[in-house]
């Protein structure tokens, strides 16, 4: 019988993308509901884990790091061009919060993460390039449908519907991108990490990295506000040291803080820990 750390070492040497959305990987969202969390880390080069921390091949919706395979597919087809442009405005009828209503470009959309700014590069793309990236890309289960009887997939596929992701998957996503080894031109995965946030982790580590906020559904399909969920996914970097980090949990109570911003924090205070082998 294999170790849990050992499997999850295979799945990150795996390379080709239909590798990660066997049916066997993820959860069903039944269980995906109940609390809990991972902790992963990997060496940049090699793939070794380093540090593996409880249930790291569950599914879970990608939320808001979906920003960075999304920003990825933007720039392959030519939708987005640099770091700054193109610079959209915001449009009455658009669903943002005040704060959202501005001039947005790529930058500002990632680290603010403004929600109408991806949605529309979804609608410019369209259902049928934006079905056929994702597949290309191998994103977790893949599935960018939405919600079932609502065709909300373009724009709502991501946000705690469709599309899930597990901890391991994303790890290998990011390791991929890294070594521009992903199915795009490297001019796109150039540009995709130029905006990726960047925050000040503790004992002089830089993390390049996307927050991600949702909250579970019950069993009546409806958003429990007990069970909110969030990520913190990306690579880091200190004299000389790589390695790429994913963090998640699923919450047992309501969170005052967006629990995505709660997990950053503790990664970042706690990185050094996190990026010694255990």
């Amino acid at each position: 019988m294999k170790s849990a750390s050992e499997r999850v070492r295979r799945v990150l040497t795996l390379v080709a993308p239909i590798c990660l959305l066997v049916a066997g990987v993820g959860p069903t969202r039944a269980q995906a509901v109940q609390p809990f969390e991972c902790t992963l880390v990997t060496s940049v080069e090699t793939g070794a884990v380093i540090n593996q921390q409880g249930a790291c091949d569950r599914r879970v919706s990608p939320a808001s790091t979906f920003k960075v395979p999304l920003a990825l597919i933007g720039y392959d087809a030519g939708i987005l061009q640099d770091e700054f442009n193109p610079a959209w405005d915001w449009q009455k009828g658009m669903d943002a919060a005040p704060q959202e209503r501005k001039i947005v470009d790529p930058t500002t959309w990632q680290k603010e993460s403004i929600r109408w700014y991806s949605r529309e590069i979804t609608r410019r793309l369209g259902k049928e390039k934006f079905v056929s990236y994702v597949r290309r890309l191998g994103f977790g289960n893949g599935d960018v449908a939405g919600e079932p009887g609502k065709d909300n997939g373009l724009t709502d596929a991501w946000v705690n519907t469709s599309l899930e992701i597990s901890p391991v998957e994303q790890v290998g996503f990011m390791r991929r991108l890294l070594a521009n080894n992903l199915p795009f031109s490297r001019d796109a995965q150039n540009k995709t990490k130029a905006i990726v946030p960047v925050f000040d982790g503790a004992e002089a580590w830089s993390a390049h990295g996307m927050t991600g906020t949702g909250t579970m559904k019950g069993p009546d399909g409806k958003p429990d506000p007990n069970r909110p969920f969030g990520w913190f996914v990306g690579w880091a970097e200190r004299e000389g040291q790589h390695i790429v980090f994913v963090r998640l949990r699923v919450g047992d109570k309501p969170s005052e803080q967006p629990m995505g911003e709660v997990v950053r924090g503790e990664f970042l205070r706690d990185i050094q820990r996190y990026a010694t082998h255990r």
